[in-house]
């Protein structure tokens, strides 16, 4: 360390006259830095809300992280009112993760000078900071762009997406609670009592003051303004999948098109009947409903379920991936109704629905007693007064009010009530 600093900085970035934007400066970079400061935090609260949504104590059916320990905790069992919670989180999320891109792209640009400080290491504590930053940086680049791929379908990582967001989330957030923890005070300092840039080489330039600076094309206000247009239009084409109707028009980043088809069954597909491997056996005549509980079991044909009191609900479907749809009248059988085929009408306990998909995740799922004592809760087998498409779930679909768009298992087989989950 000490050479280093007797040599001084190698030619390049390393030395600050090699950064000359008369832009950079603690001003702009607080301004940046505090946008961040709260859509983070938001992004943080609604994708704890969405890992909650999941009820992922209550089942590893629900949620699948390996290893998780005490980072997996449960906030509260999710409920079912308002049934449109899930949609508004999760779109929220989703939607200001995008938002958020050119502010982060531009708090990194501001900044990027402290990354080639000389010497790179000038103590133990100076080690401990750049090694946050690291993971600050780090983190934040690996969530938007894990986020961002998953947002447009396109699996590219090595392993699942939930494991490695959750995991990605956690490291993340550590980092960017110590970097806040230091660096607020500085830049509320910065945006209070801003009156011209501090010269350079002080403690409030902050490493980041041009000595060189080149004649400037833009103001600092100016260049604030353009990376708010950046997100302006970012919303514009992204905000039309989560709010839906006449806007899905305006969603151009939506990885599956603004049309969805038409007709009853013309609303938004997670994953189609092909996809995941549904052979028309499967649900065929032969297809059978086997409820399950109390020692009791029934077997119920299409016709027998259709035979039953049906009921209508009014609920959309929400995706982890940001998309959902307006509410759609589903007509089908309550779950209380399926629990009292067993004795279970009166207090409906937890249900396992498990569908005649043979791979891929989500196949099954568990839900809370809350969740399946609702009366909007049904095994849905019309839509819109059509029967169910193949790739909505014909013959037999769950819906239920709140929960996560994969937690409405299509295709289902078997509901076991009070089972072990």
């Amino acid at each position: 360390m000490e050479r280093a600093r007797t040599s001084g900085p190698p030619p390049g970035p390393f030395r600050p006259e090699f950064w000359r934007s008369p832009l950079r400066g603690p001003w702009l970079t607080a301004v940046f830095g505090l946008m961040l400061l709260v859509g983070i935090t938001v992004l943080f609260v609604t994708g704890l809300v969405s890992y909650a949504a999941y009820n992922p104590d209550l089942s590893a059916v629900n949620d699948q992280t390996p290893d998780k320990g005490w980072l997996g905790f449960s906030l509260f069992p999710w409920p079912t009112s308002p049934y449109w919670l899930y949609r508004v989180t999760q779109g929220v999320h989703v939607t200001l993760g995008i938002v958020l891109v050119p502010v982060l792209l531009a708090k990194l640009w501001s900044v990027i000078p402290k990354l080639f400080e000389w010497p790179p290491v000038r103590s133990a504590a100076h080690g401990l900071e750049r090694l946050s930053l690291l993971l600050l940086v780090g983190g934040a680049g690996f969530e938007f762009v894990t986020g961002i791929l998953n947002v447009q379908l396109h699996y590219v990582f090595p392993g699942s997406f939930y494991t490695l967001h959750f995991y990605g989330a956690w490291v993340f957030i550590g980092a960017f609670v110590v970097h806040v923890a230091f660096r607020l005070p500085r830049a509320l300092r910065a945006v209070r009592h801003r009156t011209g840039e501090p010269a350079v080489g002080t403690k409030d330039a902050a490493g980041l003051v041009s000595p060189r600076p080149a004649a400037p094309t833009i103001s600092r206000r100016g260049a604030l303004g353009m990376v708010g247009l950046g997100s302006l239009v970012l919303l514009a084409v992204t905000v039309g999948q989560s709010v839906g109707g006449w806007f899905r028009q305006t969603a151009l980043l939506a990885p599956r098109g603004q049309d969805p088809g038409s007709g009853p069954n013309g609303f938004q597909i997670n994953k189609t009947a092909a996809s995941v491997g549904i052979r028309p056996s499967d649900i065929g005549p032969a297809w059978r409903l086997t409820v399950r509980g109390a020692g009791r079991q029934v077997d119920l044909t299409y016709d027998q379920l259709l035979a039953l009191p049906q009921n209508d609900s009014s609920l959309p479907i929400a995706c982890v991936e940001g998309w959902s749809t307006s509410d759609q009248r589903w007509s089908g059988v309550r779950l209380t109704d399926l629990a009292a085929l067993v004795g279970l009408g009166t207090n409906t306990p937890q249900v396992l629905v498990e569908s005649v998909q043979r791979g891929g995740s989500f196949r099954s799922v568990v839900l809370r007693e809350n969740q399946a004592r609702d009366a909007r809760s049904l095994l849905a087998m019309r839509v819109n007064g059509a029967v169910l498409s193949h790739d909505h779930g014909y013959p037999a679909r769950v819906i239920v009010p709140g929960a996560p768009g994969v937690h409405n298992t299509k295709w289902v087989t078997r509901l076991t009530f009070g089972g072990p989950a």
